[in-house]
């Protein structure tokens, strides 16, 4: 056999097994980038109410009952320009209770609320937490960067246990 034909082979074969690498690295790295937006996406539903709340009403509600989604109750406004209500909504999570008053941002043009301060603000990045943690597996596993899927999974672990402890 000369010695070109086996010189070729060895370099188509050298070439493969990178394209393979590149492709995998595309694949995961694409995986990745999805994983945190979706986790961005699903944050920021709440996030901008609770984040910029300069120019928005602001106020506190009692709860006074609870659905199977939702809870409701009276709304007394802090902020200037706000107006009392008798019945708001807050959707009903872990952290809200029957009977306790909670700080919160009512959502422009409509009688939903979200909590506010720093328990609202870490509980509306909650979603982004999490796929801090499913994209850690994903970027240590699939892209071979253990100390960057171990940054990530920490980060994702401090936020969820700091939205935790302040709910």
């Amino acid at each position: 056999m000369p010695a070109t034909a086996a010189s070729s082979r060895l370099v188509s074969r050298r070439a493969s097994v990178a394209a393979l690498r590149f492709g995998r690295f595309a694949a995961m790295g694409a995986v990745a980038v999805v994983i945190l937006i979706a986790g961005v996406w699903a944050s920021w539903r709440t996030a901008p109410y609770v984040m910029l709340t300069k120019g928005r009403e602001r106020g506190t509600i009692e709860v006074a009952r609870c659905g199977d989604d939702t809870c409701w109750g009276r709304y007394t406004p802090i902020s200037q320009g706000s107006s009392g209500r008798d019945r708001v909504v807050i959707e009903k999570t872990v952290a809200v209770r029957k009977g306790r008053t909670y700080t919160v941002v009512v959502k422009p043009g409509s009688d939903e609320v979200v909590r506010s301060g720093p328990a609202g603000i870490l509980y509306a990045w909650v979603p982004f937490g999490g796929a801090l943690l499913l994209a850690s597996v994903v970027v240590a596993g699939g892209l071979g960067r253990t100390r960057a899927g171990w940054v990530m999974a920490g980060s994702g672990v401090v936020l969820l246990t700091a939205a935790f402890v302040t709910i």
